[in-house]
């Protein structure tokens, strides 16, 4: 029951914060500089044929009744048609989706195992070489932009030694094992920043453990140290790392934009970039509104998933 409460009190709270969201992406689009219907029939077009356009594409009627034509029309799933490519952007938005969840799996499939086992070793020999490479090398990881690893993983892997291919277009008949090259860039790039986050909160929550007074109760009482560490340091070291993990998603939702755009990605990243340079506004819309709500859902499913494993969590959040 008590579990119950919390998941609809973190539910309410995420239908209300998407609401609020669309309507500041509906507004900000709107404000974009630059008139869409002169973008639309070119910069030669007289006033009446801009007229006409901006009657067409109904940016002639108040924003409230677009916003809730807009909003009506997303609900039921007809989010309109691309003013770029005259194309519907539901399937659209879709394959671009699709294209960028393979890519952000395969990089979350490499990082959370890598930064885990990282940020466990470095707790583990806190002070030695191995934390001081590992801390050191997780720090230049964030403080890095993916732009610049990104442009460094291409000028050695792709120019200097080339292994792998500098665009992440796969081209159409590829065999399933040759298309693995064309991932290993674009997610060293995103592993980069992720490594750093995650196996630096995993390090401290570990080292935390690992001073606390159960720990040196455990080891006075004859257990050895990896039977301490196995069964009690890192079941409650790395429980602080489910929130973090998921919260990463948003980095890696920021850090798809760059990535795919450097790498030549078709996912949801590059589809946005461009939707923006074009002033696309239905795409744009969609586009950034289904990108807002990957990362509430995320972190719903992390409030969730903390709260489950975190009794004390959920019934805190869940009274009144």
């Amino acid at each position: 029951m008590v579990l119950a409460r919390f998941i609809a009190r973190r539910l309410l709270i995420t239908l209300l914060t998407l609401v609020a969201i669309s309507i500041v992406v509906f507004l900000l689009v709107q404000v974009l500089p630059g008139d869409v219907a002169r973008l639309r029939v070119g910069q030669f077009a007289t006033p009446q044929e801009v007229a006409i356009a901006r009657k067409q594409l109904g940016l002639d009627r108040p924003l409230v009744v677009r916003y809730g034509e807009w909003a009506r029309g997303f609900l039921s799933g007809d989010w309109g048609e691309s003013w770029r490519l005259q194309t519907p952007v539901a399937p659209l938005v879709g394959r671009h989706v699709r294209d960028s969840a393979i890519l952000a799996l395969i990089a979350f499939a490499v990082v959370v195992p890598v930064s885990l086992v990282g940020g466990i070793a470095a707790a583990l020999r806190r002070g030695r070489l191995l934390d001081r490479v590992l801390t050191t090398g997780g720090m230049f990881g964030i403080a890095i932009p993916e732009f610049v690893s990104s442009m460094f993983l291409i000028l050695v892997f792709s120019l200097w030694l080339p292994i792998f291919p500098s665009s992440s277009t796969v081209p159409s008949g590829t065999p399933l094992l040759d298309r693995v090259k064309y991932f290993v860039l674009p997610v060293a790039a995103l592993t980069f920043v992720l490594f750093g986050y995650i196996s630096r909160m995993v390090r401290a929550s570990v080292v935390e453990e690992l001073r606390s007074s159960y720990v040196r109760t455990a080891v006075l009482k004859g257990l050895s140290r990896r039977t301490v560490v196995a069964k009690h340091v890192l079941r409650n070291g790395l429980l602080p790392s489910i929130t973090v993990v998921a919260n990463q998603v948003s980095w890696l939702v920021g850090g798809l934009v760059v990535v795919e755009n450097v790498f030549n990605y078709p996912g949801v990243g590059q589809l946005l970039l461009q939707s923006a340079l074009s002033k696309d506004i239905p795409l744009l819309e969609v586009t950034v509104l289904i990108i807002a709500a990957v990362l509430m859902l995320s972190n719903l499913a992390a409030d969730v998933l903390y709260g489950f494993v975190n009794p004390r969590v959920r019934i805190q959040a869940a009274s009144p």
